[in-house]
C-alpha cells in the first residue's frame, strides 16, 4: 500500500470531489463518520467526550464526530479554539452542531486558561490536520500541553496536532494514545521519534479515488498481506527443486546464532541447508538440527576460511561469527569470490564497518539486515530517523545493495530508492537471536528462487508475522527468539489464505 505526503492526499480529495462527484462537505462527513464507527468500537458512551477542534478542515471534522457521537448517546463536549480564518466546510459543522443545540460548546480564545478535563473523559484532538507545517507556538503550544499532562485517554483525528506528516516536527505536540488517520497512514507515524505522539495507529479509506490514488508516485509503501508472494509447489518437486542454502555462522560461545539462523532458513522453505562454523559448532548442531548439513572450519573457535561455494543458491552469513583477524579476511574472500547476491548480517557488517570499500565489491542486489547501530557504523550517524532513512536510500544506490534496516517498521530499501515500511512485528521480538532468525528466513527465500526485493518483503513480513503469533501465544516479556521459528508454519499458512 502507498503511502501518500499531505499534498497528495489533498489532490485525491480535490480528485475525488471533482469526479465522484460529492460536494466537500459530504466528503468531511463520510471522513468523520468513518472515524465515528472506528472510535465506538473502541470507546463505551459511558466514557465523556471532550472534542478540541480547530478553524480548518481538521477542525470541522471534530465538529461533525461531535454531532454524530451524540447521536450515538455518547456524552459529548466541543472545545473551539477562536481566532484567525476558518474554512468553509468547518463554519457548516459549526452552525449544524448550533442548530442542534443539544451539545455544550465552548469558546477557547488566546491567553484563556485552559480547561479542566474529566479524568474518565477521552479527549479528541482535532485542532491541526496534515496540513501543518510550522511548529505550533505561543497559547496554542501550551494548551496542547495542557492535554498531554490531563490524566485522560487521547485520540488524535488523522494526525496528532503539531506532528508534520512528513517530515520531523518542532514544537509542541498533541501525545495521542490512538490516531486514526484518513486513508493511508502519514509518513512521519513510521519513525521513532514520533511513537510517543501517534500511539497506536490505525488507518481507514474514506473512499478517496482509487484510480487517482493508483496513478500517483510514491516512493513509500506499507506492506501489506497482499504483497506476500509465495511459489506454489508442484507435486513432482524434491529438495533440489528449493535450493541449497550456505549459512556461515558461529564461534565460540555463539553457536546458538547459527542454530537458530539454520533453523529458520530450513523453516522457511529452502530444500537443503548446510552450516559452515568452527569446530566448536559441529556436535551442538548435528545435536540440534539432524536435518542440517555441517561443514567446519579448521579452527576450533572461530572461522578462518569458506568452503567451495559453487554448489549453493544462496548464502548468508554474520551471525555470532565475531571479529576475529582471520574471520575478517575469510568474509573478504567471500565476498571475492560471490557472484551471486549475499545476505549479510551482525559481525559481517561490523567487519565490513572497518573496511568500507568492501561494500562497492557486494555482488549486485546483495541484503544487508543492520540494525541502527550497526547502520551508524556503516554509513555515519544521522539526527533522526527520516535522516537514517535518507542516508539509507543514498547508499542503497550507491552501492546497488538492499538495506533491510530493522526497527518498530523494518524498512526495505532498494538500489531505486524504493522503500516498503513492515507492517508486522512487536516489541516481543526484541530479543537476543531474532536478528539471526531473520538472516535465515531470507537466506532461505533467496534459494527457493526468490529475486532479491521479493525475498526481503517475505522475510520481514513473515519474521514478523510469525513473531506476532508467538506474543499472541506466550506473552511479548516470555517470547525468545526460537518461538518466532516454531510460529513460521502458521505464518506461512495465514499469508497461503490470504
Amino acid at each position: 500500500m502507498k503511502i501518500l505526503s499531505a499534498s497528495q492526499i489533498r489532490d485525491a480529495d480535490a480528485y475525488t470531489i471533482a469526479n465522484e462527484p460529492i460536494a466537500p462537505i459530504d466528503l468531511m462527513e463520510r471522513a468523520s463518520s468513518v472515524f465515528v464507527m472506528w472510535y465506538v468500537a473502541k470507546f463505551t458512551p459511558e466514557q465523556p467526550v471532550a472534542i478540541f477542534c480547530g478553524n480548518g478542515n481538521n477542525g470541522g471534522d471534530g465538529l461533525a464526530i461531535a454531532r454524530l457521537l451524540h447521536e450515538g448517546n455518547y456524552k459529548v463536549s466541543v472545545w473551539m479554539t477562536i481566532g484567525g480564518n476558518t474554512t468553509k466546510d468547518r463554519d457548516i459543522n459549526e452552525q449544524r452542531l448550533t442548530k442542534l443545540n443539544q451539545i455544550p460548546q465552548h469558546q477557547l480564545l488566546d491567553g484563556d486558561p485552559y480547561p479542566t478535563i474529566n479524568e474518565r473523559a477521552v479527549v479528541i484532538d482535532a485542532i491541526f490536520g496534515s496540513g501543518l507545517n510550522r511548529p505550533v507556538t505561543g497559547w496554542l503550544a501550551g494548551l496542547i500541553e495542557h492535554l498531554n499532562n490531563q490524566p485522560v485517554s487521547r485520540v488524535a483525528v488523522d494526525v496528532p496536532s503539531g506532528l508534520f506528516a512528513d517530515s520531523m516536527s518542532d514544537g509542541a505536540i498533541f501525545k495521542a494514545h490512538h490516531t486514526l488517520s484518513f486513508e493511508a497512514p502519514r509518513f512521519s507515524f513510521l519513525f521513532t521519534e514520533n511513537d510517543e505522539f501517534v500511539g497506536d495507529w490505525e488507518y481507514r479509506s474514506i473512499g478517496l479515488n482509487t484510480d487517482f490514488i493508483a496513478s500517483v508516485p510514491s516512493p513509500y509503501r506499507i506492506i501489506a498481506p497482499t504483497d506476500i508472494k509465495l511459489i506454489t509447489r508442484n507435486r513432482h518437486s524434491h529438495k533440489g527443486t528449493y535450493g541449497h542454502s550456505l549459512i556461515i555462522a558461529g564461534s565460540y560461545g555463539k553457536i546458538g546464532a547459527a542454530i537458530l539462523a539454520s533453523k529458520a532458513c530450513l523453516r522457511s522453505g529452502a530444500g537443503l541447508v548446510t552450516t559452515y562454523l568452527p569446530q566448536c559448532g559441529y556436535v551442538p548442531m548435528q545435536t540440534a538440527l539432524p536435518e542440517v548439513m555441517t561443514l567446519t572450519d579448521g579452527e576450533e573457535k572461530y572461522i578462518t576460511a569458506i568452503p567451495d561455494i559453487g554448489a549453493y543458491s544462496a548464502i548468508g552469513i554474520g551471525p555470532g561469527i565475531g571479529q576475529s583477524t582471520e574471520t575478517l579476511k575469510a568474509l573478504f574472500k567471500l565476498i571475492e569470490a560471490a557472484d551471486k547476491p549475499l545476505v549479510l548480517d551482525a559481525d559481517a557488517l561490523n567487519l565490513i564497518s572497518h573496511n568500507l570499500p568492501w561494500l562497492n565489491r557486494l555482488p549486485a542486489n546483495s541484503i544487508i539486515t543492520p540494525h541502527p547501530k550497526e547502520f551508524e557504523r556503516l554509513f555515519g550517524p544521522s539526527s533522526n530517523s527520516m535522516e537514517r532513512l535518507e542516508l539509507a536510500k543514498t547508499h542503497a544506490k550507491e552501492h546497488n545493495i538492499f538495506i533491510v534496516l530493522k526497527g518498530a517498521h523494518t524498512a526495505i530499501v532498494s538500489p531505486k530508492q524504493e522503500v516498503w515500511f513492515n507492517s508486522t512485528g512487536n516489541p516481543g521480538m526484541a530479543t537476543g537471536g531474532s536478528g539471526d532468525v531473520l538472516t535465515g528466513i531470507i537466506t532461505g527465500m533467496l534459494a527457493q528462487g526468490y529475486k532479491p526485493v521479493q525475498a526481503a518483503i517475505n522475510g520481514v513480513y513473515l519474521h514478523g508475522l510469525a513473531g506476532d503469533l508467538a506474543a499472541q501465544k506466550l506473552g511479548q516479556e516470555s517470547m525468545i527468539a526460537s518461538d518466532i521459528i516454531k510460529q513460521l508454519g502458521n505464518a506461512f499458512g495465514m499469508c497461503c489464505n490470504k
